[in-house]
């Protein structure tokens, strides 16, 4: 080996340096890019040649190269953000994102995410989020992921009213007054409560339950509802119609002992405006009797108007969620996170996404929890460049990349003098 091979082993050393340089310059220049992984250069040496002499064999080296550029997939820190759909991941996970135009499905730590005008949930290019659907009773659908969608023009249909629970205490003094009278329940009961409900169509209608006390420990209900909105043949504007009645009673204490639960008359609620007929309610009464004034600690129905859609959510697990004007929110979808076994094994697609591979292995996936990783909303996951490592590592680069050309030129002028001693 002689003083030519020399001139090669100093431009493996400018190579290997400048490729060195484009993989520092690239993490500088995405410092402040969403999600960014930074990545290092690792060397190695060129397979030496041998040589062999009186005193025997021995190697000679020819120079560096790259052996290879590896990821560093750290966690970065959070940048609080306005938007509800903007996501960062704590943990190992990736997004899940679908080419529309491939249905070729890559990964991202990237959680810029926005709706697009047909309601999928979306990354900046346009490639749409994975995750899974809810069915009707609210369960997680099985299967893989599927793109979000939420149709942001739709409505939900009214809910009539099918459960009615009243959280009440009724005053154990009260005196003892009945038997209860439809024509003067004001007078014929101790303590009402008035509670609005819903019909088929949405409408509301005002249901009042009336509570007599008719001996110690023991009282009646009666819900009543104006007969004006029920479809009753001879029924003046002020004449209220019973559709549900029933007696509780309670312990020395004053809890509960029966009476709990029960339903309306079934078909009493025949509404007079077209809705669904034989509307029955379910009755809960969460009642105590204590020696403090009646009073209504809270009351719950199920019943609700149509409504549309006024904003989409996501909290921090990851639930897609529909919040509609009438009050209501439904949960559309839940996105799902991929791991990686090998995630240095990724291959980088541009734009913050990475493809699978066979060195990557097959990702795991699952939905937000400590293995997968945890979503947090309104958070965005910034660059993980250490902008001080980067500039020492440039600073080491190009005292490489300097020295090797020393030796190039120094090889040089050795030539020379080789060629002048022709002279």
């Amino acid at each position: 080996m002689g003083l030519s091979s020399t001139l090669y082993t100093g431009i493996s050393g400018l190579q290997a340096n400048a490729e060195a340089m484009s993989v520092t310059g690239n993490n500088i220049s995405n410092s402040n890019t969403v999600g960014f992984k930074s990545s290092s250069t690792l060397f190695s040496d060129v397979l030496s040649a041998s040589i062999s002499s009186s005193s025997g064999d021995s190697q000679v080296g020819r120079g560096a190269q790259i052996s290879s550029v590896r990821n560093s997939f750290s966690q970065g820190s959070f940048q609080s953000s306005s938007s509800s759909t903007d996501l960062a991941i704590e943990g190992d996970g990736f997004f899940m994102v679908s080419d529309p135009s491939s249905s070729e499905v890559l990964y991202t730590r990237n959680g810029a995410f926005g709706f697009d005008a047909n309601g999928y949930l979306t990354n900046a290019e346009g490639y749409r989020v994975q995750g899974k659907s809810f069915d009707a009773n609210g369960d997680l659908i099985g299967g893989d992921p599927t793109d979000i969608k939420v149709d942001i023009n739709s409505q939900i249909p009214a809910k009539r009213t099918s459960n009615l629970t009243l959280t009440t205490n009724l005053d154990a003094s009260s005196s003892l007054v009945g038997p209860f009278d439809m024509t003067d329940p004001v007078n014929s009961s101790n303590y009402s409560t008035s509670t609005q409900i819903y019909d088929s169509l949405g409408n509301t209608h005002m249901a009042t339950t009336y509570f007599t006390m008719t001996a110690p420990q023991t009282w009646e209900w009666h819900t009543v509802a104006n007969s004006s909105e029920l479809d009753l043949a001879a029924a003046g504007p002020e004449v209220i119609t019973e559709v549900g009645s029933g007696s509780l009673s309670f312990d020395s204490s004053g809890n509960l002992l029966t009476g709990a639960t029960a339903s309306t008359t079934s078909g009493a609620l025949v509404w007079n405006n077209g809705s669904d007929p034989n509307h029955q309610i379910n009755m809960e009464f969460n009642t105590t009797q204590f020696s403090s004034s009646s009073v209504v600690i809270s009351q719950r129905q199920d019943g609700y108007a149509p409504g549309e859609v006024v904003q989409v959510s996501i909290d921090n697990n990851g639930t897609v969620s529909a919040s509609y004007s009438n009050g209501e929110s439904i949960d559309n979808a839940m996105l799902t996170l991929a791991t990686f076994t090998n995630p240095n094994g990724l291959g980088k697609e541009g734009g913050s996404l990475y493809a699978a591979s066979n060195s990557s292995g097959t990702p795991s996936i699952g939905i937000s929890s400590p293995s997968q990783g945890s979503i947090y909303t309104n958070s965005l996951e910034l660059s993980n460049v250490d902008l001080a490592q980067e500039f020492v590592d440039l600073i080491t680069i190009q005292n490489g990349y300097s020295a090797s050309s020393k030796v190039i030129t120094t090889t040089d002028e050795m030539l020379q003098e080789l060629i002048n001693m022709k002279r």
